[in-house]
């Protein structure tokens, strides 16, 4: 798989996703928590807004906490950019060389892909992405890569129903493949979507 082709694809379906949206679904909120869709469009454009310079002194302002200039900078763009700016900006930027600051093209995939399923899983929108993109981010799980994002993958095993893939050992925990991707990467699923001992662990209160 190219990736890039791989990366322009994803954004270009996930602008037509949110083109689609009735207002009120861009105030909904996403498995991000505390996100929106809005500030979810806000953080995954930021990255084709900002040169680095600028994201620089963004991250001086935040006293150097990543997480934190994320977090102020989708909130005060969300705040401030119309749904079509999202929209223009995710697509028109299909080809942008962005990547994020570890993990190379392959994260910058991985940064399209979670957070345009932490749109549609909370919304219940059935959008399932192309199992190539999926497998290629599931083949790049590691112990390491799961505890940064804050997963606990202790004691479980990880096993696709739809592909041909597991990680970890332990008590199976079942589930599609995109859904054991965003376990992997730290979130909360809504009840029903995965199965096994430790389901409760990963289900969103």
């Amino acid at each position: 798989m190219d990736i890039k082709t791989a990366i322009a694809a994803e954004r270009r379906e996930l602008a037509a996703m949110l083109e689609d949206l009735p207002p009120a679904g861009w105030d909904a909120p996403t498995l991000c928590a505390g996100w929106r869709v809005r500030e979810v469009a806000a953080h995954m454009s930021m990255g084709f807004r900002f040169s680095l310079p600028a994201m620089l002194l963004e991250l001086v302002k935040a006293r150097g906490g990543i997480n934190r200039m994320a977090d102020r900078r989708a909130r005060q763009d969300a705040a401030t950019l119309t749904t079509a700016d999202l929209v223009s900006s995710i697509r028109d930027n299909a080809h942008h060389p962005w990547k994020p600051p570890v993990g190379g093209i392959t994260a910058a995939l991985g940064h399209d892909v979670i957070h345009g399923l932490d749109i549609t899983v909370a919304l219940g929108i059935d959008r399932r992405v192309p199992d190539d993109r999926v497998r290629l981010l599931l083949e790049h799980i590691t112990l390491r890569t799961a505890k940064f994002f804050g997963a606990d993958l202790n004691g479980v095993q990880l096993r696709a129903d739809d592909l041909d893939w597991s990680f970890g050992a332990g008590v199976p925990l079942t589930g599609s493949g995109q859904d054991l991707l965003l376990v992997a990467y730290g979130r909360k699923l809504p009840p029903g979507r995965l199965h096994g001992q430790a389901s409760e662990r990963y289900v969103a209160a």
